[in-house]
């Protein structure tokens, strides 16, 4: 007969056997993610830190990140030596040398020059789109968690708002463009053609025409797709203030406006810059809504220098460095004069990223460490 207890000793080694098979399984599949992550990122890196950092002082490549894209032109001159200029600077030594001391020439469209137009574009869409998101979202959060009367019907609003995070981005961008670019209203003294409807004002039209693809239909776009996650993210900051806190509001006279801006915002603020965070990484790296909206694949002027001023830059359509990266990856044959533009703005939009991110998290910190339970 078998000693009992080494018949529970014998269980006892089976089973943290299979504990540790799990925990082997589980450890490997999360290290595998890991690795082929710090594979891609360390290509990108391996490949973009040379277009960007130099040995020598600045030791920043100033000139890509300050000048406008431009065609790459690839030439051989009369002695054999072979030349890869940007646009403006071919053009330049043609006049001096002529047409004719060209040979086997080539060119690479959006591979010379630098990428400020991407990085100007894509840095007002993202704060732009994420200060319209957090306007409303906090609002809605507010409404919902505050003052709305519990029930079903709110229930199928917050279902309805999950739901919309996951509807996919390229559903978004036609989204936008039926309504941001097509039918939004606008006043004007002429109304075009294809304006759905015009509401004479006496003074003007109220047309709904669209702001055509601009940079203020691509904010708003992107606004929208990015609206669930920071409603969802605030409304459950805002919960998570203790109750205590708007009953003594309440019972010391203030009002519930008073209340929600002073005792429960404040305490709430970091939960929602976290919110904040997710948000700004997803619409900086967006392209299928903004390829409808906003964003072109070349532009020679900055959104600002155009007709209108300042005021036009929102009317105006702009270069975004997802769409960058699209159009060189997808249209533009790869080859060794193309790389140090792939790469390089791929690099340059991973840096815009991770300072945008550290920028929402220090303030989200510096925020919490001013609160006090």
């Amino acid at each position: 007969m078998d000693n009992p207890e080494q018949l529970i000793r014998k269980g006892v080694h089976h089973e943290r056997f299979k504990e540790n098979l799990v925990k082997v399984a589980l450890g490997g599949l999360t290290w595998g993610v890991v690795l082929v992550a710090l594979l891609i990122f360390g290509r990108i890196c391996w490949d973009g830190m040379p277009v960007l950092f130099k040995p020598h002082f600045p030791f920043i490549d100033i000139a890509f990140l300050t000048e406008r894209t431009q065609t790459l032109h690839v030439f051989d001159d009369a002695s054999g030596v072979r030349h890869s200029l940007p646009a403006d600077q071919y053009h330049a030594w043609v006049d001096q040398h002529g047409a004719g001391a060209l040979f086997n020439e080539m060119s690479y469209s959006y591979s010379g020059g630098g990428i400020a137009g991407p990085i100007v574009g894509t840095a007002l869409l993202t704060l732009l789109s994420t200060g319209l998101a957090l306007f409303f979202g906090v609002a809605a959060a507010i409404y919902l968690s505050e003052y709305a009367k519990q029930g079903r019907f709110i229930q199928w609003v917050r279902l309805a708002i999950l739901n919309l995070a996951g509807v996919p981005s390229i559903v978004f961008g036609l989204f936008g463009f039926a309504v941001f670019v097509l039918a939004a209203p606008v006043f004007t003294g002429t109304p075009v053609d294809r304006t759905l409807l015009a509401i004479p004002l006496g003074f003007t039209y109220l047309s709904f025409q669209g702001w055509n693809s601009s940079l203020i239909a691509g904010s708003a776009t992107l606004a929208c797709m990015i609206l669930p996650v920071i409603i969802t993210a605030s409304e459950e900051s805002l919960k998570a203030v203790p109750q205590g806190f708007r009953e003594a509001s309440l019972a010391l006279g203030a009002t519930r406006w008073h209340t929600i801006r002073k005792c429960v915002l404040p305490f709430a603020l970091p939960g929602i810059l976290t919110s904040s965070v997710l948000s700004l990484a997803r619409a900086a790296g967006e392209t299928a809504p903004i390829m409808f909206t906003a964003a072109v694949a070349a532009k020679d002027t900055m959104p600002w220098e155009g007709e209108g001023g300042i005021l036009g830059t929102f009317q105006s359509q702009v270069q975004a460095l997802p769409y960058h990266i699209y159009t060189l990856a997808a249209r533009i044959p790869t080859s060794d004069y193309t790389e140090r533009a792939q790469y390089g703005s791929v690099f340059v939009f991973l840096m815009m990223i991770f300072l945008f991110s550290t920028v929402s998290i220090i303030l989200r910190n510096r925020v919490r460490s001013k609160l006090k339970w």
